[in-house]
């Protein structure tokens, strides 16, 4: 298939605003796609690499972007596809030199709206509202399969190409064979923000009230002797956390795959800064040493698997009887089973104390929903915040001068698949922030309008408000008040940010909850 049709495919897309018509767009795409080149196109419309990262930024295409259209179309989507291939394999001297050369070569065979959607694609553009989820719908809808089949299967398998070749293959049958699997790490499950102990008690009458940490998310799986750790992203990070590989190798089971988070704890057990566990967790080399420093202390909370158990759909409480067989009490997170108000509120002020953010309050007949961010898990933190993604800067004035500074920021909207802009804060940034910001979204920045820079939507950062007002003057009708720069999260991607939705929940009023 020429990859000039999936041009005009986005341009489409992107010009309604209709879900409906976005995924009936995308499925007739997807249906007409052959099959070799299926795998690459479902990740193109869902705006990302099949590679990932690929090893070439803004600034080295600032100069291919200039580079005449070809007349005619004549790339097909699998051109396209080893290009990038061919560029992200590229390592040593010389890689930055022959990465552009690659990408200039395909830009110079390209019209002048293939080029376009290549630029959006490589620089993380793509507005069209064809998210992940959106595309996963699509295949669905192509393949006249029950939604909830693929999201299912995407969630475990964590690849499109994948999840759009099987459903065309073998169906629903082909989906259903996906299951945990050892050393294929799935998505985490995520939690929404919850007002109240008494909220929370709203949406589950009786729940499990844990610690939230202010830690690296972890996925440990485990065969046997072999132990491999996995990153909030789904990447190996084996080698930076040998306390947590330690503690598990010495757990009976002899297959796990356990859901948790390393922290790095002071003599006194309270928790250091996010900052100074990400020091850590961030570290490839010399990590015997730095463990010396600053040790790493491991807390489970969750269980996908013990042994040939599959416990994914299990309810959570089957989940916690399988823990509590299986941890030592110092790997196992601090946890209360309660439906008393009393009782939840003294454990939320008990885990302020000793210096941790909050508490998770999660249903006890869930299962563990893979990737999706839903009630199941509550979160409540001591003040009100959101995880939000960095549209722009402005350049500062007075002593920031020189220094990107006022951030505008942005939530997801799930039904539209956009990034809609809450608001604007330079408040709450240090010097060193303030510094290490300008350079990184400097590196990020796709345009300029004048002091804006406008950044490609890559960095997540938290929000610390007072509340939610309405607002006329930013798109979502919403604004936070007092905002300001809790931390960056560059364990996050722009699509684990809080969504629109999320917002609107803190400034509706919330019914049938005791004052």
């Amino acid at each position: 298939m020429l990859f000039a049709e999936l041009a005009q495919a986005s341009e489409r897309i992107a010009a309604t605003a209709k879900r409906t018509e976005k995924l009936a767009l995308l499925a007739e795409q997807i249906a007409r796609m052959p099959e070799e080149e299926l795998a690459a196109g479902v990740h193109f419309l869902a705006g990302e690499l099949a590679q990932g990262k690929i090893g070439i930024g803004y600034a080295a295409l600032r100069d291919l972007f200039e580079l005449p259209p070809a007349a005619e179309a004549t790339l097909a989507i699998a051109d396209v596809d080893r290009a990038f291939t061919e560029t992200a394999a590229q390592r040593g001297a010389g890689a930055a030199r022959r990465r552009a050369e690659t990408i200039g070569g395909l830009l110079a065979r390209a019209t002048r709206a293939e080029q376009q959607l290549i630029r959006k694609l490589l620089v993380g553009e793509i507005r069209q509202g064809a998210l992940e989820s959106l595309v996963v719908d699509a295949i669905a809808k192509a393949n006249a399969l029950t939604p909830e089949r693929v999201r299912r299967a995407q969630m475990i398998v964590a690849d499109l190409g994948k999840v759009a070749l099987s459903a065309r293959r073998e169906g629903e049958p082909g989906l259903g064979a996906f299951t945990l699997s050892l050393f294929v790490p799935v998505q985490p499950m995520l939690a929404q923000p919850a007002e109240s102990v008494a909220a929370a008690l709203a949406q589950h009458a009786r729940a499990a009230f844990e610690w939230k940490l202010d830690g690296a998310r972890v996925q440990v799986h485990k065969r046997g002797s072999e132990v491999r750790a996995y990153s909030r992203r789904l990447n190996e990070v084996t080698q930076r956390v040998p306390e947590l590989v330690e503690a598990v190798t010495s757990l009976p089971a002899r297959e796990l795959i356990l859901d948790g988070e390393v922290i790095a704890l002071r003599e006194d057990e309270s928790p250091q800064p996010f900052q100074v566990t990400m020091r850590r967790f961030g570290r490839r080399e010399g990590i015997a040493a730095l463990r010396a420093e600053l040790p790493l202390r491991t807390f489970v909370f969750d269980c996908l698997r013990v042994d040939d158990q599959m416990l994914l759909d299990a309810p959570f409480s089957e989940r916690i009887r399988a823990l509590a067989e299986l941890l030592p009490p110092e790997l196992a997170i601090p946890r209360i089973i309660t439906a008393d108000r009393s009782e939840a509120e003294a454990f939320l002020a008990q885990t302020f104390e000793r210096g941790h953010e909050g508490v998770m309050a999660k249903s006890l007949a869930a299962p563990y929903e893979a990737g999706s961010r839903g009630a199941s898990w509550l979160k409540l933190k001591q003040a009100h915040t959101l995880d939000l993604v960095v549209l722009a800067a402005e350049w500062g004035s007075g002593r920031r001068e020189g220094w990107l500074s006022n951030l505008h920021l942005g939530a997801r909207d799930e039904s539209s698949g956009q990034l809609v802009m809450l608001g604007k804060t330079f408040k709450g940034m240090t010097d060193e922030m303030l510094a290490w910001q300008t350079k990184r979204l400097l590196e990020l920045e796709t345009r300029r309008d004048r002091h804006v820079v406008c950044v490609r939507p890559e960095l997540v950062v938290e929000i610390a408000f007072s509340d939610v007002q309405a607002s006329s003057q930013y798109p979502g009708g919403l604004a936070l008040r007092f905002a300001r720069v809790k931390r960056y999260r560059e364990d996050k991607r722009a699509e684990d940010a809080d969504t629109i939705a999320q917002v609107r929940a803190f400034h509706a009023p919330i019914e049938n909850v005791e004052p």
